[in-house]
């Protein structure tokens, strides 16, 4: 199995920034999608970013297109998430996640298969 472990959340003021990290155990992290969800109090998992095997081709959630940038660096089973200009909205536990696909709108349409295990971000207005 595949072990996610993210890192770099925190409280933020809004207009903020943040970079989240998830670290990839596994041999086959070339070969997989990797993507972002986020969770907030009372509210359902939702997507937010996604990224296919290579990381040329992005998809992103309407509510943060512009602000959130995801990257993957394969050499170092790592994947990013780039946050700028955060709002209060963006307050949750934010995810990583992989799926044993390449494709990373199958990620976003289908879910994943691994999970991390979520890092707190707090935007205060």
């Amino acid at each position: 199995q595949v072990q996610l472990v993210e890192s770099g959340g925190g409280l933020v003021q809004a207009g903020g920034s943040l970079r989240l990290s998830c670290a990839a155990s596994g041999r086959s992290f070339t070969n997989y999608a990797m993507g972002w969800f986020r969770q907030a109090p009372g509210k359902e998992r939702e997507f937010v970013a996604t990224t296919n095997s290579n990381g040329a081709a992005t998809y992103y959630a309407v509510s943060v297109k512009g602000r959130f940038t995801i990257s993957r660096d394969n050499a170092k089973n790592t994947v990013y998430l780039q946050m700028y200009r955060l709002q209060p909205e963006d307050t949750a536990v934010y995810y990583c996640a992989a799926r044993t696909s390449s494709d990373g709108f199958s990620l976003k349409e289908y879910g994943p298969s691994y999970w991390g295990q979520g890092t707190q971000v707090t935007v205060s207005s």
